[in-house]
């Protein structure tokens, strides 16, 4: 549903160029370097200073002071552009054109960066003031150091965060995967309040990363820089008790191993990563086929399969990566994302796939989905939705997973499409309702601060200090009424379209298409059943006949045989009732002479 004034599609404060999911909260990254959550509010995820849930998305405000303290400069006047937001399952991370981290939420395993509890308000790492760059670090002269560190990638997981510096270096901090083995060699993750530099891939460069419960796996340059094209190495390290490290096997690694699959001699390069809790799914492009030919991209999966996260139609777990071959392989994948028990992929034409738990919909292990269609799906499913009536979503941007919904944001970023489990408002449409069908999240927000291209939203819109105006509180009530009715009357409609075309084959051989109405039906408003039939046989060629002769002789036979059953049934009951009564009477004459 669109917001009530008007707004320009074009104004850059609407459009979306990044999104992220946590457990059950989602952050938004605006062209213009806003930041935006809503969701679940427990432990302070959302930066709003409060843990209360939001059902719609709201601004996150940073306060400029705590950077200005800790740079020991005024921050006075600065208006903070961000370029990277990060979700891990119950924390926050925002990334700073100029390289400053911010963290928010839960913090029990130090994943904020910061020694301090949990925070519902951003907190500024200034721990990476203090850093150099594992590089510079390691250079014996000071006229070989490449400049200060700078971040200019933020990732999070679990309870673990990451970043990436401008040197290509790779920093860890939170509940993350030990460097060195126990005494008794066993694996536990380890916490860490001050981001640690992951030391392995000193002398080349870390361009993309991406991290489960347990593990980690990263794309790094196979030269000291990346270069672009063919010189990405895959590596993983960490908990491998399911195979989600793709080595071969199930055995832990202390520290990253080139994923063999992907190395300098196979045919496939790697160009996107994704976790789930204990499976890992990478996109890749084949070296020697063109991109407009059949075989070009493949999305391949490994780890834990009991849900059939794995798209591979097997609940069995793989320790080497297999290829999703249900999916086309003549389309560009260009995102893809892990929730706990789920996959989706999304290609450039807007085409849509997801699988595992619960249809594809992750709905985690106590939330099971009703439907007559239940169960985990082995398989990619084409995911469609009431409320589009075509099927894929134009020119989109990403997808991102949450522990049991999903969200995509395409339209070039202007719009917002969720689904899955709506605990907490997290589906964005100021509703608890779940959705098992893509349905349009609120986006613009309304709220303080956020401009439109011709002007602010009028004063009746802004809230004003700590509490909304009494209108704001009003529409907000309004809209989730309005949008609880809505869900139902889909929920309802779905169920009805469904039923309409079962009726429709059985009886005319063919599922219902709304461009195919019956003439009786579009021209006078009601079905005259006797007149389609007529109408379809009198249209039928001879092959349709004989095939439609045959069909019903069929069924014919069967109701006759049920008919002739039903009626043995009844004559046997019959003959039993008869008995006992009979039985009953000679017990109440007494013995009989003979006796």
């Amino acid at each position: 549903m669109e917001a009530d004034y008007v707004y320009n599609s074009g104004n850059i404060s609407h459009k979306i160029v990044g999104i992220a999911a946590g457990e059950a909260h989602n952050l938004v990254l605006t062209g213009d370097g806003a930041v935006f959550s809503w969701g679940r509010g427990s432990f302070g995820r959302l930066g709003t200073g409060k843990e209360s849930d939001e059902l719609l998305p709201v601004k996150i405000e940073f306060d400029l002071k705590k950077k200005g303290k800790a740079l020991g400069e005024s921050q006075e006047g600065h208006r903070p552009k961000f370029v990277g937001i990060a979700a891990g399952a119950y924390h926050s991370l925002a990334l700073e054109d100029d390289g400053s981290v911010w963290s928010w939420g839960y913090n029990l395993y130090g994943q904020l960066g910061v020694s301090a509890e949990n925070s519902p308000y951003p907190c500024f790492v200034k721990q990476f003031l203090e850093l150099g760059s594992p590089r510079s670090l390691t250079n014996e002269s000071n006229s070989d150091r490449k400049g200060p560190l700078k971040v200019c990638s933020v990732k999070a997981g679990g309870m673990m965060s990451l970043a990436i510096d401008n040197q290509g270096s790779l920093w860890m901090w939170g509940s993350c995967p030990p460097q060195n083995k126990s005494e008794d060699g066993t694996f536990s993750l380890i916490s860490i309040n001050i981001p640690q530099p992951v030391w392995d891939f000193h002398g080349h460069t870390v361009v993309k990363v991406a991290c489960g419960t347990e593990h980690v796996v990263a794309l790094v340059s196979a030269g000291e820089t990346y270069i672009g094209g063919g010189d990405l190495l895959c590596y993983a390290w960490g908990n491998n008790h399911h195979g989600q490290l793709g080595v071969g096997d199930t055995e832990t690694r202390f520290h990253p191993e080139i994923v063999e699959a992907f190395g300098q001699k196979s045919a496939w390069l790697v160009y996107e990563i994704a976790c789930g809790a204990h499976h890992t799914a990478v996109l890749t492009q084949n070296k020697d086929v063109l991109e407009s030919e059949r075989g070009a991209f493949r999305c391949w999966t490994f780890g834990l399969g009991e849900n059939g996260q794995l798209g591979l139609g097997t609940t069995n777990s793989i320790c080497c990566p297999k290829p999703v071959v249900e999916l086309p392989s003549d389309v560009l994948l260009v995102s893809v994302d892990c929730g706990l028990f789920h996959t989706c992929v999304v290609s450039d034409a807007g085409d849509v796939w997801s699988w595992g738990m619960e249809r594809g919909l992750g709905l985690c292990p106590d939330v099971r989905y009703s439907g007559g269609d239940s169960g985990d799906a082995l398989f990619p499913l084409r995911i469609t939705g009431d409320e589009i009536r075509v099927s894929n979503f134009p020119r989109p941007v990403q997808v991102a997973c949450g522990a049991a919904h999903t969200v995509l944001v395409a339209e070039d970023g202007y719009k917002v499409w969720a689904w899955g489990r709506g605990w907490s408002g997290v589906l964005g449409r100021a509703t608890f309702l779940d959705s098992f069908t893509p349905c349009v999240a609120t986006w613009p927000p309304l709220g303080k601060n956020f401009d439109d291209e011709r002007g602010t939203v009028s004063d009746d819109h802004i809230i004003e200090g700590e509490g909304e105006s009494e209108r704001i509180i009003e529409m907000k009530q309004k809209l989730s009424l309005a949008m609880e009715e809505m869900q139902l009357v889909q929920s309802k409609l779905a169920l009805i379209e469904r039923y309409a075309s079962v009726l429709h084959t059985s009886i005319f051989g063919k599922p219902f298409e709304e461009r195919e109405l019956p003439s009786t039906l579009r021209n006078w408003g009601m079905f005259n059943v006797e007149r389609e039939w007529e109408n379809m046989i009198e249209s039928a060629d001879v092959g349709n006949l004989t095939r439609m002769a045959v069909s019903y002789r069929h069924m014919l036979a069967e109701v006759k045989d049920k008919l002739m059953k039903r009626r043995i049934e009844e004559m046997v009951k019959e003959s039993l009732r008869s008995i006992s009564t009979q039985n009953q009477g000679s017990e109440n004459m007494g013995p009989s002479p003979l006796e």
